[in-house]
């Protein structure tokens, strides 16, 4: 049984940082392209940033761009979500999600697993 569990969110202040973790069982995360999906109130879930199986290529939405960082540690099969000046307009439950493939892709539909997501909540 795969499971992904994210942690780290809570309230922050704009310009702050945090860091998200997305830890998984039952799957070797270095292998899959994960990503990181958000969903602000009343909104759809959109993309945020993903990174490649087995490599390390990755690739951000234009309004994250410069602001978050994606990484894996392979040794403790997480990957985690670096953001730094947050505005706002991140506030939103994130999710992580992994696919079997280590391609990457910007399209939620493309995961197969997903994690039971992780409040941000920036106060201004």
């Amino acid at each position: 049984q795969v499971q992904l569990v994210e942690s780290g969110g809570g309230l922050v202040q704009a310009g702050g940082s945090v860091r998200l973790s997305c830890a998984a069982s039952g799957r070797t995360l270095s292998e899959d392209a994960v990503g990181w999906f958000r969903q602000a109130p009343g909104k759809g879930r959109e993309f945020v940033a993903t990174i490649s199986g087995y490599g390390s290529t990755t690739q951000y939405a234009d309004s994250v761009k410069g602001r978050f960082t994606i990484s894996r540690d392979a040794g403790k099969n997480t990957v985690y979500l670096d953001m730094d000046g947050l505005k706002s307009e991140d506030t939103a439950v994130y999710y992580c999600a992994s696919r079997r493939s280590w391609v990457s892709s910007v399209h939620l539909e493309s995961y197969d697993y997903w994690g039971q997501g992780t409040q941000v909540t920036v106060s201004s």
